[in-house]
């Protein structure tokens, strides 16, 4: 079967799909994007997703392309005529089609939005074979790295080096003191050398992560105690477990960093914890949403 696509108002073959040559996202990159996690029919944390979504495009002066009930519509009937059930659904909002020049179209133009759905493995079964390994990179990112702007060079060329050197995220931190951000495309967090959970609080420095914010809520109602305090390189190198998140990743153990091992080098108990209660989690979402 043909995968279908939503562009501009229109379910197309996705074979067929395109957008106007004069697109300003194609041309600057003036837009938006959001990935959700399908999982048994269900977007898991959609209104995070969509919340953030909002904010995104609020901080770029560009509007909601539809109303965000019709949008949650259009997400469902895509997942829906691509008959995929454990997938990622793609959503893009860019400032729309106008003759090439920087500042905003004189005129306005309607935004333009494009939805695509792919299908996935579903969530793992075990933590066990889901250990992975990451290199480290200095964050050559703008400064305004809160917005999920579709402007994604640095972390295409992060994510290259890391897949060329065995891994499967490049961790950025900040040359100049050394102190981590995030993963080229996912949040960071480690447990300490203390055992403290720690990851990098909320700023214009990184993205505030849908599955970071639903974890979070998570451990704050099973009464475990996480600290958002930034780290440096050196005090993640001592730290007993590191993990990244992300609508992709869930919770993923890192278990190698720039060749050498974190901790013994296998997931560790905290992050076997954590994995287990995102994946109740999920779970719960698609029980609340039926």
């Amino acid at each position: 079967m043909s995968r279908i696509a939503y562009v501009n108002g229109r379910y197309v073959p996705q074979r067929e799909a395109s957008v106007n040559v004069e697109d300003r996202g194609y041309q600057f990159g003036d837009g938006i994007y959001e990935v959700v996690h399908l999982y048994n029919g269900r977007f898991v944390d959609e209104d995070r997703h969509l919340d953030r979504l909002e904010r995104s495009l609020r901080e770029i002066r560009l509007p909601m392309p539809l109303t965000r009930q019709a949008l949650s519509h259009v997400l469902q009937e895509v997942a829906r005529r691509n008959r995929v059930t454990e997938g990622l659904l793609y959503m893009q909002v860019t400032r729309g089609v106008a003759r090439r020049d920087h500042p905003f179209p004189a005129r306005p133009v309607p935004p333009a939005l494009v939805v695509t759905v792919k299908r996935i493995a579903p969530y793992p079964a075990s933590v066990d074979n889901w250990g992975a390994a990451a290199i480290t990179m200095p964050d050559l990112r703008w400064a305004r790295r809160d917005i999920k702007s579709i402007n994604l060079l640095p972390n295409v060329l992060a994510r290259q080096a890391a897949r060329e050197q065995g891994a499967v995220e490049a961790i950025l931190f900040e040359e100049a003191t050394g102190i981590v951000t995030e993963g080229a495309a996912t949040s960071f967090w480690i447990v300490d050398e203390h055992g403290t959970i720690r990851t990098r609080p909320l700023s214009h420095d990184i993205l505030p992560g849908c599955t970071r914010g639903a974890l979070m809520a998570e451990l704050k109602e099973a009464g475990i105690g996480f600290s958002e305090a930034p780290f440096t390189l050196e005090e993640m190198r001592r730290a007993r477990e590191a993990f990244i998140t992300s609508a992709t990743s869930f919770v993923k153990p890192i278990v190698r960093i720039d060749g050498q091992d974190v901790g013994d080098g296998k997931p560790g108990p905290v992050v076997r914890q954590l994995f287990d209660i995102f994946a109740r989690h999920v779970k719960g979402a698609v029980k609340n949403a039926a």
